[in-house]
């Protein structure tokens, strides 16, 4: 950790040298010429500290000098940050000022000597905190000659990953007989239904694979149809019956739940469950019977036949739940280790000329494993990557695995992973200690949190957000994520972190990083002294006294709160946000109590993300937030009642991600944001026509860095079409989803013309457009890579577009566009094959519709994909087209709120019937 901390200073100095060349800039005499010492000691450290890494495990004098090199990084990162912050504050100040000064100026006033004396104020602080970390730094430097490390530094770049099924190999591996020995206790010969709970309890040590083999028998066929209800529980420790009762309710309901409040939670369970239910609990620790009364008592509501299926590595919580079947998950075998490792070592290197040479080696490295598949498949991860005999003798000859059961804190196999990984990767997954155990981790989130803490700029010529992506799929595929959750697309949205990989990160990163669970009980015991402690989760109950601001936490660079959601503890923001000027990210989510963010918040000139996600009483943010000069994710979706930005925002030139969804009394945007040249996310762009301190939708025009998703919001408040023409919406080259939102007012076609986006988008969502015609780039041509299209509220058009056209379209959806009374050949265009890859069509409430016909003179291919559609309210309509219902592609045909359409095509007595029977689901 401590060398990747020593390249972000590094980063910082030389850009901070970069900087400084320009005079109006320069913030202190003296400072400068240190930056070329620094620099060279700083880099003879850094070659070391891989080795005094490894060193530190047995050597406590390493691993206190470690401590200390760390310390005096963390407070170097602050202070050239500080600097750095302080020239970009001058920069845009001075662009500020200069039309301020002309016009005092030309009023004979003469601005005042206070800024002059502030900047040299900054200078002689900064100069002062330099020369302190100077000396420290020379101690260090000192220590570190007298412990003679070995040299190894390099910068290295990631390799390429092969990132297939090598990631889910083990999951199944060698546990065909303890599935069955599950099953048959869930609901097998040897499960006799009796009244009360069913417990089967799966014991095993860590990275035993007992999750996964609860994963197996949740997604098994036969238990999902036996079950009326599956629910999923990440218990862990310590163990909170209110946590556990919400998730349960949150599982049976398919919703979030807001119930803060146990025997609220209980009652609505027992309302809930009413059939036969499968609940596993995972990861159990407690062994607190009243604790699991207060659950057990709950679930007693649900049917004969439910069962619970309990994870946890202590026998004793098995007596103490009083399970019922205990099935204890053993290593695997010898023979079972050495074909895993080989599975995944080998992976896609079958017949490789080096498989024979390497294949004993591999085999004593899968026995050192001692039979757990965790470490198994993170080594066999690590050494699908390595070619050379040399590299894997390096990993079976580790000092790691001599050391005793007493000094190992960690696992031997995930250390030497850890070790091998880059630099730059190694600070990306120490950091992730910073979440609890269990707990879900959204991928963009990691990857803004990983930028707020500079892990990500060590290649300027990619952007940071792509250099994390690449960076967690590094760590994905070698097996320190687990349990992911993918969009449509395939990208991973989040995950998991095994619980032994999370005690490693625990243990790199141990004075660093820290999970706090706190409420009124735990309070007056706590005795922690957070000066060294850099990133944090507060995990805050409701009952919580106003006790932030008792802690030490001004060095902190992470803050994250977690199921604050009414806490009175958070009453003390303001006073805590005044200490904490190291902070680079603040997690503000889901605190409902906040009305209004502290001025305070202003002091943060390092802070790079804000998340007051869902702050549902937020009703402003303060003017000071625009001191931010670093900010680069705001997050303030679902904060219902903001109403309105602060106006300086434009001075936010770094933000990059501002994330402003489901704001509904936020009727417009600040002017400035138009300015934010490197802004790549804007969720809602709310068109103003009045006012002059609000955004129009010109100002859109410098934004094309933006990406992923755009709703723009008001467009029949656009009067004129040249100023929708500025908007520039054809060189937004990177958006992939743009949701055009007009009013019910005629005379918006020029406008929507004018709005004609890049070819390269693959999703369109239009509502409520006003007009009779609909704009011409609607076409094949100009919506080349289109996916998904969804029109709604389209109530004057008379006939629909030529989207037959569309060469890759998958989805369309076609909503409460009343003015279409018949769909015929001008909905398919000319193209030869109409719809080439359609597979989903929905038509929904066209009240006004009665035909649907297709008549060809030549035969053309239509929907030759087509395998779902839908039609639902659609009164008058009197039948569907040969040519769509006789695809043999089709798998599903739902007819809703269609009386004339159910009674042609209805089973046995439709006229029509013959024409669907084709169809293996047919619903009405």
């Amino acid at each position: 950790m401590a060398e990747t901390i020593l390249s972000i200073v590094l980063e910082q100095l030389a850009s901070v040298a970069r900087q400084g060349i320009e005079q109006e800039v320069r913030l202190m005499v003296g400072v400068k010429k240190e930056v070329p010492y620094l620099t060279e000691v700083l880099q003879t450290i850094r070659a070391v500290v891989a080795d005094a890494e490894k060193r530190q495990v047995t050597e406590e004098r390493v691993k206190v000098w470690l401590e200390r090199l760390k310390d005096m990084a963390y407070q170097m990162e602050d202070v050239v940050d500080e600097w750095s912050t302080a020239i970009l504050k001058l920069q845009i100040e001075r662009v500020e000022n200069a039309a301020i000064l002309k016009k005092v100026s030309s009023c004979g006033i003469i601005p005042s000597p206070f800024i002059c004396f502030k900047q040299v104020a900054s200078r002689r602080h900064i100069a002062l905190k330099i020369k302190d970390i100077k000396e420290r730094l020379d101690d260090i430097e000192r220590e570190r000659i007298r412990f003679n490390f070995v040299s190894s530094w390099s910068e290295e770049r990631p390799q390429r990953l092969i990132t297939t099924s090598a990631i889910d190999i083990s999951e199944v591996y060698g546990r065909d007989m303890d599935k069955k020995a599950i099953l048959d206790h869930l609901f097998g010969n040897k499960c006799q239904e009796k009244s009360g709970l069913y417990i089967v309890s799966i014991v095993g040590t860590g990275g035993m694979g007992k999750t996964t083999l609860a994963q197996l028998a949740y997604n098994h066929p036969k238990v999902k149809a036996h079950f009326d209800e599956r629910i999923w529980v990440c218990v862990s420790d310590p163990f909170d019956p209110i946590r556990v009762c919400r998730a349960i309710v949150e599982a049976l309901q398919k919703e979030s739940c807001n119930l803060h409040d146990l025997e609220a939670l209980q009652q609505k369970i027992q309302t809930c469950i009413a059939g036969k239910f499968f609940l596993v609990l995972d990861d159990v620790w407690t062994e607190n019977h009243q604790l699991w009364e207060q659950l057990k008592n709950t679930l007693t509501s649900g049917a004969v036949g439910s069962r619970i299926l309990v994870t946890t590595r202590k026998e004793s919580v098995v007596k103490m739940m009083g399970t019922t079947y205990m099935h204890s998950l053993g290593e695997l075998s010898r023979e079972q280790c050495r074909a895993l490792f080989h599975q995944i070592a080998f992976f896609e290197k079958r017949g490789w000329e080096k498989e024979e040479e390497l294949k004993e080696i591999g085999e004593n490295i899968a026995d050192k494993c001692k039979g757990l598949p965790l470490a198994i498949k993170t080594l066999g991860n690590l050494l699908r990557l390595k070619n050379s005999k040399e590299e894997w003798k390096n990993v079976l000859n580790s000092e790691v695995w001599q050391l005793d059961e007493f000094e190992r804190d960690i696992s031997p196999a995930l250390l030497l992973s850890y070790y091998d990984l880059p630099p730059a990767i190694k600070r990306c997954f120490s950091f992730c200690a910073v979440f609890p155990k269990d707990s879900f981790i959204e991928t963009d989130k990691l990857i803004k949190l990983w930028m707020a803490q500079s892990y990500l700029n060590s290649d300027v010529s990619k952007e940071m957000e792509t250099v994390g992506r690449k960076y967690f799929e590094y760590l994905a595929a070698r097996s320190f994520f687990q349990d992911f959750e993918k969009a449509d697309d395939g990208n991973i949205i989040g995950c998991k972190m095994h619980d032994i990989v999370h005690d490693s990160a625990q243990f790199l990163t141990q004075n660093e990083c820290i999970i706090v669970e706190v409420d009124n009980q735990q309070m007056e015991s706590i005795d922690l002294s957070f000066k060294k402690i850099r990133h944090t989760t507060l995990v805050v109950r409701e009952s919580t006294p106003n006790f932030i601001s008792t802690y030490n936490m001004k060095n902190l660079h992470t803050l994250l709160f977690e199921e604050a959601f009414n806490s009175r503890g958070l009453e003390a923001l303001p006073n805590l946000l005044g200490h904490l000027t190291c902070l680079r990210a603040l997690d503000l989510s889901s605190t409902e109590l906040i009305e209004e963010l502290p001025k305070e918040v202003g002091k943060l000139i390092h802070l790079r993300y804000l998340n007051l996600y869902s702050g549902e009483s937020l009703r402003e943010l303060p003017e000071t937030i625009c001191d931010l000069y670093n900010l680069q994710t705001l997050n303030i979706q679902a904060c219902f009642s903001l109403q309105k930005l602060p106006q300086a925002m434009g001075k936010l030139i770094n933000l990059r991600h501002l994330e402003n969804y489901a704001i509904h009394n936020l009727e417009g945007l600040p002017k400035g944001i138009g300015r934010l040249s490197s802004l790549q996310t804007l969720d809602v762009f709310n068109v103003s026509s009045v006012g002059d301190d609000e955004c129009k939708i010109g100002d859109l025009r410098n934004l094309n860095n933006l990406r992923g998703s755009l709703q723009i919001k008001g467009l029949d408040e656009v009067k004129d079409v040249g100023e929708a023409e500025k908007a520039e919406l054809k060189n937004k080259i990177h958006l992939q989803h743009l949701d055009l939102g007009f009013g019910t007012k005629e005379g918006t076609k020029g406008v929507a013309e004018a709005l004609r986006p890049h070819p390269n988008l693959k999703s369109l969502h239009i509502d409520n457009y006003g007009d009779r015609e609909w704009p011409n780039w609607m076409m094949g041509s100009s919506l080349a890579q289109l996916k998904v299209l969804y029109l709604e509220f389209c109530l004057r058009c008379p006939c629909l577009p030529p989207l037959g056209q569309l060469p890759v379209l998958e989805k369309l959806h076609i909503s409460d566009t009343h003015g279409v009374k018949y769909i015929g050949s001008e909905f398919l265009g000319s193209s030869s094959t109409v719809f080439p890859k359609l597979k989903e069509l929905i038509i929904f409430n066209l009240g006004e519709l009665k035909q649907w016909e297709i008549k060809e003179k030549e035969e053309r291919s239509i929907m030759p994909c087509l395998n779902y559609l839908v039609m639902n309210y659609c009164p008058k309509l009197e039948g569907l087209p040969d040519h769509v219902l006789q695809r043999t592609t089709m798998q599903k045909l739902v007819i809703e709120s269609s009386p004339i359409l159910e009674q042609r095509y209805r089973k046995d007595i439709g006229e029509d019937r013959h024409k669907i029977s084709h169809i293996p689901q047919v619903e009405y």
